[in-house]
């Protein structure tokens, strides 16, 4: 599920601010961005952050920053000469008497170091405060989205109940079908010396290979476990997944079995609630 959130706090003379964006994504994804120096606390701020959000891909940005922290210098002699060198070859090719400057020097990359001499595991207190507050504003923002998106599946959730409901009714009028269907073409062929227990035979290893009542009976029971997944687990949405690919095998079942062009249609529409029901557990943890 999507989400945003963004806290910063300020104590002693130490400023921490956490950013943490969610998207939609079918499995956790996390990327966490701080300073290297912060790097030891990773595997510590990764299994928190595991521990809060199950799906999505989040992105989490940790900022510190401390007024007055003991720095250190030092200068890489080595290098300042090899570029002195490498200055004073560049000039000479160019026919120049130019002699680079400290300030030239001194700005090139490796030549002047700072480094902040810090413990990062004394930044944690500051730092997890900071990290629990956002993710509690994250989560709230992913619960409403996810509360608008449970309605939005209940909605086609309904559809695909009803229609399970009208094509319900359609059964024995296809299994009617079936059986005038077959007499007929019987009598097409062998005119009016037809084996009434012949057609009667026939018909029932048609039905047998045609009848949905199966499906239409396992349909339901997907569809009922669908609704209480929804409500008991604060987590559904693997078991949704699943359920959505039984509940998509029986819809195509009962398309490739029908020959009635009212029953197709509803086979159509339940497809097409099947389909948004699908696209919105993207969203769903």
């Amino acid at each position: 599920m999507t989400g945003y959130a963004y806290k910063i706090s300020s104590k002693e003379n130490i400023t921490v601010s956490v950013e943490i964006k969610s998207y939609n994504s079918r499995f956790l994804d996390l990327s966490i961005y701080m300073a290297p120096w912060l790097s030891p606390l990773e595997s510590w701020i990764r299994e928190y952050l595991s521990s809060r959000f199950a799906r999505g891909k989040v992105e989490v940005g940790i900022r510190v920053k401390e007024e007055g922290a003991a720095v250190s210098f030092s200068v890489n002699k080595n290098a300042a000469l090899e570029y002195k060198k490498a200055i004073g070859a560049l000039a000479k090719t160019l026919g120049t008497n130019e002699e680079p400057g400290l300030g030239l020097i001194l700005g090139l990359e490796g030549v002047f170091e700072v480094e902040t001499e810090r413990d990062p595991e004394r930044y944690r207190p500051y730092i997890e405060p900071v990290l629990v507050s956002a993710a509690d504003q994250a989560e709230a923002e992913r619960e409403r989205e996810g509360a608008h998106t449970k309605e939005n599946i209940i909605t086609h959730v309904s559809v695909l109940e009803e229609s399970v409901k009208e094509i319900s009714s359609y059964v024995p009028e296809m299994e009617a079908y079936i059986k005038e269907n077959l007499r007929v073409r019987f009598k097409e062929l062998l005119g009016n010396g037809v084996d009434e227990s012949r057609i009667l035979a026939e018909t029932a290893v048609l039905l047998m290979k045609y009848t949905i009542s199966e499906e239409l009976s396992r349909l339901d029971s997907h569809l009922s476990e669908f609704r209480l997944e929804m409500t008991k687990d604060a987590s559904p949405g693997k078991k949704l997944d699943f359920l959505s690919q039984e509940i998509n095998r029986e819809i195509n079942t009962i398309g490739s079995k029908t020959p009635m062009l009212e029953v197709s249609r509803l086979v159509v529409d339940m497809k097409n609630a099947l389909e948004n029901i699908r696209e919105q557990l993207r969203n769903v943890e």
